[in-house]
């Protein structure tokens, strides 16, 4: 993937960014997780350590937080 990449969220943890992620890509949203290694290394849950960035090509930002929007508002379609 050769794409200039943005932050699109920024989650406490990474099984929340597992989640977003494997939604994204299943939208055929390109998608990179940055964290702390200290927290992926110690696994922790909380706190500024946990935080996770999730990143997506800056030409699929706007469709990535529509997706996102939809999957916080309880609105997602699942069948799509």
């Amino acid at each position: 993937m050769n794409a200039d990449f943005t932050l699109l969220e920024k989650v406490s943890g990474s099984m929340q960014a597992e989640i977003i992620r494997s939604l994204l890509e299943s939208r055929d949203i390109g998608v990179m997780l940055s964290q702390e290694s200290a927290g992926a290394i110690f696994g922790l849950g909380v706190g500024p350590m946990a935080e996770v960035d999730i990143l997506v090509p800056q030409i699929q930002l706007d469709e990535a937080r529509s997706i996102l929007n939809e999957y916080y508002s309880g609105s997602l379609d699942v069948d799509e």
